[in-house]
């Protein structure tokens, strides 16, 4: 295999030789390993040889569900059904008694409500807006369970998805066992989204930066260089994969040794207490710079990798990658491969956005001196094609190569979820076999001035128009166009598309869309704003949660029956129950109801809802000027510069 040991020495100039400082005390780091996911990874970050099980891992066909995901849904949709009866005790719709409707067809589960949720791509900023959204959707928040909020929707969901910022945030949440919002945004010493330091600058342990920097640049380096002395090709995400780690996980070292995989271990997801998540990425063809609309979208879930889109129509056992499949199994010669699904790697794949650090690196207020060094870099990167997360061996090699255009590359090159302008991780929710009736997807994409317009929404509904092609089955609301979003307001407000399944082609949920909008915030930071401080991050996080419940409610008193109404439509349908007259009227309010107005609106500017506070971030596009004095000074001293 080819391996990229220049990315390693770049890292490598970073490093001190001084010895490397612990993250956390012997204290902190037992009481963190206490709620832990499972730190399963053989060899750290590096992939390691393994026995394989006495049933060798296969790649498997798409025609179906997983023989995992089957057995586990039969769990789950039992503890969904507890969570909705909960759920709908504090939202009421109407006079409807909706826990007696639920108990009237517990004994049909393909009756019942089947909830999806979807978190956007866009950085810190998806990551605050979407959290505060699950924490306003979790029983778990304080209040969230009282009239007028929404807490017990994140418990009645099977499914929650993710994508670049989004999937940092279902890392976070899942990687430390399904943790609660409001424990990752303590202020406590030791919380885990300390994102007042860059991810360029490293954790602040309370000592001296440049040295906590500097032993920090060297943890990342030791990782990659540890996955290349195991002679696995490695990229600048192996890098970007390990630096999130240090800010979404709590654990030591940044979690080096916590795999995606390890959630389907966990007890709490084995007994179905939790939905399950999805994240995620594009698939790149070798050579391809722009990644179309009829790009291969790739999932991650607990058990697999792979992908429904007919250009592979396959999964394979996340376990398992990095084994040298072909043709969709492992010849007899071949050892099992386990630890390539690092949790970070995974998160960061499909955060890939480097070439958008590229396209951005002369408009930063870095010193030409340091400009040239990174232009250096990145430079190679592109001419290289290593901006992106490389999966080597592919798993798909030689896999329905009669059809498939990856079967006869053997590396798999994936990015950012978002790059094919679906940046809401729909794609996976609107599968045929996987039978979502509702999907509450909050949209933080930086469409216009840094807020939404309806963009994803549009590239996913143009996809599922190719029946014949990358469509495959899929079918999704009519959606229109980007104008009309924004002459009419429904990127400032809830907008349900889909709400009568008559006026569609084969399965498509209800969609809720939930835009990210100015509350108690103006929550438009950029994609490329890598520092918050906690005051910013919870003004951020809590316009989120205001954004979803509509100021509790306060915007509108019928919001939450709204919800309600939303989440049973599709059972209702199937059960042939007559809507309830405040459904009539919340579809009446909330639904798109096919008017346009495709006129060119001026600037995007929203109008706030609250009192907003400006969530002001002091740091700068890419690098921040409080990073500055620890780059400069690790110049000095590794590169010469000065």
């Amino acid at each position: 295999m080819k391996v990229n040991g220049w990315l390693v020495n770049v890292v490598l100039a970073f490093r001190g030789a001084l010895a490397a400082p612990s993250f956390l005390t012997t204290e902190e780091t037992a009481v963190a390993l206490i709620s832990r996911a499972l730190p399963n990874a053989p060899d750290g970050y590096a992939p390691k040889n393994v026995s394989c099980p006495a049933v060798r891992p296969t790649v498997r066909t798409a025609e179906t569900l997983s023989s995992n995901e089957t057995s586990w849904l039969q769990t789950r949709r039992k503890k969904t059904l507890s969570a909705m009866k909960d759920f709908f005790g504090h939202v009421k719709v109407g006079d409807l008694d909706v826990v007696g409707y639920l108990d009237k067809h517990a004994n049909n589960v393909s009756s019942l409500p089947n909830v999806g949720i979807a978190v956007s791509g866009g950085g810190y900023r998806a990551l605050m807006n979407g959290a505060g959204a699950i924490k306003a959707f979790d029983s778990r928040t304080d209040n969230a369970s009282t009239s007028g909020h929404l807490g017990g929707l994140l418990q009645s969901a099977t499914y929650v998805a993710g994508l670049s910022g989004g999937s940092w945030l279902l890392g976070s949440i899942y990687i430390n066992n399904f943790t609660t919002v409001s424990s990752l945004q303590t202020t406590e010493p030791g919380s885990v989204w300390q994102f007042g330091n860059s991810i360029l600058k490293g954790p602040d342990t309370g000592g001296i930066q440049l040295l906590d920097s500097a032993s920090y640049y060297k943890d990342l380096a030791d990782a990659v260089q540890s996955k290349v002395d195991a002679q696995y090709n490695t990229s600048l995400t192996d890098v970007w994969g390990r630096a999130l780690s240090y800010q979404m996980f709590n654990a030591s070292n940044g979690g080096i040794d916590y795999t995606w995989s390890s959630i389907a271990h966990t007890k709490e997801f084995i007994d179905g207490d939790y939905p399950m998540p999805l994240v995620v990425a594009d698939g790149r063809k070798p050579g391809q710079k722009v990644i179309g609309s009829n790009s291969t979208v790739f999932e991650f879930n607990p058990w697999e990798f792979g992908t429904w889109d007919p250009s592979i129509f396959g999964f394979a056992p996340l376990e398992y990658l990095g084994s040298s499949f072909e043709g969709g199994s492992l010849p007899s010669n071949v050892s099992c491969v386990r630890g390539f699904d690092n949790a970070g790697f995974i998160i960061g794949t499909s955060s890939s956005l480097f070439n958008q650090f590229i396209l951005q690196l002369n408009t930063t207020s870095l010193p030409n001196v340091l400009k040239e060094v990174f232009a250096k870099i990145l430079g190679h990167l592109e001419q290289a094609d290593d901006d992106i997360a490389i999966y080597d061996p592919n798993p798909f090699y030689q896999y329905h190569k009669e059809t498939s255009p990856y079967a006869l590359e053997p590396v798999l090159d994936v990015v950012d979820g978002g790059e094919d302008g679906q940046n809401i991780p729909l794609h996976p929710l609107i599968q045929p076999n996987r039978h979502v009736d509702v999907i509450f997807a909050v949209d933080s994409s930086a469409d216009t001035n840094n807020w939404p317009n309806g963009t994803s929404l549009v590239a996913t509904y143009e996809r599922s128009l190719n029946t014949t092609g990358i469509g495959n089955g899929t079918a999704f609301p009519a959606i229109p166009d980007q104008n009309t979003f924004v002459n009419l307001g429904l990127n400032t407000r809830p907008t349900f598309f889909g709400c009568n399944s008559s006026n569609t082609t084969g399965h498509t949920p209800l969609i809720v869309y939930i835009p990210n909008a100015p509350y108690s915030a103006l929550s438009n930071v950029s994609t490329f704003d890598l520092s918050y401080n906690d005051t910013q991050r919870d003004e951020i996080i809590l316009n989120g949660y205001e954004v979803a419940t509509m100021a509790n409610s306060t915007r509108d008193m019928n919001w939450t029956a709204c919800v309600g109404c939303a989440i049973l439509s599709r059972s209702f349908e199937r059960t042939n129950t007559a809507l309830p007259s405040i459904c009539t009227q919340c579809f009446s309010n909330y639904c798109w109801n096919g008017t346009t107005n495709s006129t060119e609106p001026n600037s995007y500017y929203p109008d706030s809802f609250m009192n907003v506070k400006i969530a002001d971030n002091a740091g700068a596009t890419l690098l921040m000027p409080a990073v500055l004095p620890v780059v400069m000074a690790v110049s000095v001293i590794f590169f010469g510069l000065i």
